[in-house]
């Protein structure tokens, strides 16, 4: 085939590949996943009421399955529409069947066949992290492990201090006006929310009446805004893939991983806050064990955490499922596979010379699998470049840095070295 024909060729293809992507991003607007498994703000005050007066019952939380059959059959279409062998049309492929499986899970939510679903979405504690024997349960219990034996020494140290979620939004409302220089996002108070955060491309949701610490103020900036509402808002602003601006519950784990990891990058990351991402993924094991709502609830109790946190964590770990035991909604199981495997990325890139895709995996939402395959297409043009990106990624010199430190540092073993080997000079 001349040059002519092939680029004439590619052109169609690409041509079917934005109207397919068109069809995708129609198909699943009425698709809301987290909303649909998600409980009312209510459920938690009427829990820990009864629970103090010594009434230890299961939540009873009532769901309402969307019919999204259109929505699947449309994606159905378009998944076996998708060239698989071009790799714009794999990325629609595998998005298509993302979204389909989403469907599966809400038509079956309150049911336990939603653990089914979400592990295949999400994975299982179980699973083997990236280049290791190791599995997302092991790294759980490492931090679990590390986060208690620093507690009493590192929190006796740290200064009480708390910020109203009033005074916290006002803040970030300055630093995200004077960031975002093209697009507007709302800082909110949400009384409704269980969660301390959520993010979406245009708005940040803060739960009332809630203590935010020093360190929570930094992790939502990289952690929700940053990351979760930049790469939504530089999604939107494709010109071919409209898609890249909607969360695919197949990037779900790149996603958090670099949220994650831009926390870690930025020194906003702590120690308890690895060990809360940590006792969620074993929180997963037990209820897929077996333990119901109250055992698991009593478990984040007996590590430290307050009432309402205990609820909040034990809620993310049964949305969508019977709170009797036996089912799970994996998706916190992604946070530490994520942050490993972004990291494990990142470093790949700086040794293969190919930190320009670390700059890429920005330009919406999308798993690291895609940034590689899709990189022509940044270079011709086809999908743009980010519009935005986070301070720490805008500094490529000591992006580097930091990698290279790794890289090295990963050869020391730590257990081969004793204290005479850390004391300098004579």
């Amino acid at each position: 085939m001349s040059a002519t024909a092939h680029d004439a060729t590619e052109t169609r293809i690409l041509a079917r590949c934005t109207e397919l992507d068109a069809r995708l991003v129609q198909a699943i607007r009425g698709i809301r996943l987290l909303q649909t498994v998600s409980w009312p703000a209510s459920a938690q005050q009427r829990f820990i009421d009864n629970w103090r007066r010594g009434q230890r019952s299961l939540p009873d939380v009532r769901y309402q399955a969307p019919d999204l059959s259109q929505a699947r059959e449309e994606l159905v279409s378009i998944y076996q529409q998708a060239d698989a062998g071009h790799p714009v049309g794999d990325y629609l492929r595998r998005s298509a069947e993302s979204w389909r499986i989403a469907t599966d899970l809400l038509h079956a939510v309150g049911t336990a066949g939603v653990t089914e679903h979400s592990v295949r979405l999400f994975g299982r504690p179980g699973d083997t992290l990236p280049g290791s024997e190791q599995t997302n349960l092991d790294a759980a219990r490492h931090f679990i492990g590390l986060a208690g034996e620093l507690d009493q020494e590192i929190l006796a140290s740290e200064a009480d201090y708390c910020i109203p979620a009033e005074t916290l939004q006002a803040e970030l409302q300055t630093q995200l006006d004077a960031f975002f220089r093209f697009h507007k996002i709302q800082v909110e108070i949400d009384p409704d929310l269980i969660a301390k955060a959520a993010a979406g491309p245009t708005r940040i949701r803060l739960r009332s009446a809630t203590c935010f610490s020093e360190y929570d103020r930094h992790q939502l900036v990289e952690h929700e805004a940053f990351v979760h509402s930049l790469t939504g808002l530089n999604g939107r602003e494709q010109p071919n893939l409209k898609s890249l601006g909607r969360s695919s519950p197949r990037v779900t784990a790149t996603q958090e991983g670099l949220a994650v990891f831009a926390e870690l990058i930025s020194g906003s990351i702590d120690i308890e806050r690895m060990k809360r991402i940590s006792l969620r993924i074993v929180a997963i094991d037990m209820a897929l064990c077996g333990a119901n709502f109250i055992e698991v609830f009593q478990y984040f109790l007996d590590t430290g955490q307050t009432e309402s946190d205990s609820f909040s964590s034990t809620q993310r770990v049964f949305r969508g499922v019977p709170v009797s035991g036996g089912a799970a909604f994996t998706k916190d199981n992604v946070y530490l596979h994520g942050l490993l495997t972004v990291h494990t990325f990142f470093r790949w890139a700086l040794k293969h010379r190919r930190l320009n895709l670390s700059r890429a995996l920005f330009a919406g939402k999308m798993t690291l699998h895609d940034v590689i395959a899709l990189e022509p297409y940044f270079e011709s043009g086809y999908i743009a470049q980010p519009l935005y990106l986070p301070p720490w990624a805008q500094r490529a010199n000591g992006l580097a840095g930091m990698l290279a430190f790794s890289l090295f540092a990963n050869h020391i073993r730590i257990g081969n070295v004793g204290v005479d080997d850390l004391v300098l000079g004579v």
